[in-house]
């Protein structure tokens, strides 16, 4: 349905996005995750006809949008990171005028200013005015105004940031609705990666403007299919013993957690007798060790370096 081709921006000498492909099918809800400064607002400015690209295309089922914005901006809802609402209007004002931007014929506008306030759970509120409102609040009039043309594709830029969990939520089981129950193909990025797990279907991994892998969650995983996790508390914790853990043979990193440390392995080795030695050699005790499942945030870090919050 939606395709990037080569899609690459620059900005004097810095290259934003570098030549990324992806797609997005039908009733697909697709996440895009990378580290701050890794080029994801940037694609979304550009799939969004926002921004032209440098080189590169977008298509929407085979044909340009860089040439025919007119044909994105029908179908494509966008929900930004920063909240762009007027704050001395109220909810229903804001929505009666952002459908007029979006065209809504006139006829319609009313029913579906009703329609989307009660999918986001503000009904009772649209007539106060939006400075009144908690930000968790402001992002869900947010997502309503992206919603009043019916469109075919949503892109939620970071939705749940510094947002109550109350909200957060609503606005986590009003996207899945969106998605499994009307059919919505959703494009969505976040610092939360349970919220990509809980909602996505296939994952891009974004890093310098590149995309560095995709898949479903489970082919992600397969990455990590030569590395064990274990989890590890100890009696007591010292920087000399921290640097024996790292010496010991197939160990590939290691982290300290707020109860313990992590420690990623070559699959198979016998992580755990070592350990054992290592620590009887420091005079500190194994308390508890717990082999972890490997989720999306672990293959995250594996490619990219860091943590998605860092």
């Amino acid at each position: 349905m939606l395709e990037t081709v080569g899609l690459s921006k620059t900005f004097k000498e810095k290259k934003a996005v570098d030549g990324i492909d992806m797609y997005l099918d039908v009733g697909e809800s697709v996440g895009l995750l990378g580290p701050n400064g890794a080029g994801k607002s940037t694609t979304i400015s550009m799939i969004a006809s926002l921004m032209k690209p440098t080189s590169g295309d977008v298509l929407l089922n085979g044909k340009s949008t860089i040439k025919n914005p007119a044909d994105i901006r029908k179908v494509l809802g966008v929900v930004p990171q920063e909240i762009a609402l007027y704050e001395e209007l109220s909810a229903y004002e804001n929505l009666k005028f952002f459908g007029k931007i979006y065209q809504v014929k006139k006829a319609e506008l009313e029913s579906r200013i009703q329609e989307v306030l009660d999918l986001v759970g503000l009904a009772e509120r649209q007539k106060d005015l939006v400075k009144t409102f908690s930000g968790g609040m402001k992002r869900r009039v947010n997502i309503a105004a992206a919603l009043l043309h019916h469109p075919k594709i949503i892109i939620l830029d970071e939705p749940t940031v510094g947002i109550d969990p109350q909200s957060r939520n609503h606005i986590l089981e009003t996207v899945r609705r969106l998605n499994v129950e009307q059919g919505t193909t959703v494009l969505y990025t976040s610092h939360y990666m349970e919220e990509v797990e809980q909602l996505c279907d296939r994952v891009y991994i974004m890093d310098h403007g590149k995309i560095v892998a995709s898949g479903t969650q489970s082919e992600l995983f397969s990455i990590l299919s030569s590395e064990d996790t274990l989890q590890v508390q100890f009696s007591k914790i010292s920087e000399n013993f921290l640097e024996a853990i790292r010496a010991i043979e197939h160990v590939r990193r290691v982290e300290e957690t707020g109860d313990g440390v992590r420690i990623i392995s070559k699959k198979g080795s016998n992580m755990l007798s070592e350990l054992v030695h290592a620590a009887e050699r420091h005079h500190i005790q194994v308390i508890h060790f717990q082999q972890e499942v490997p989720s999306l945030e672990d293959v995250f870090l594996h490619l990219t370096g860091k943590t998605l919050r860092d």
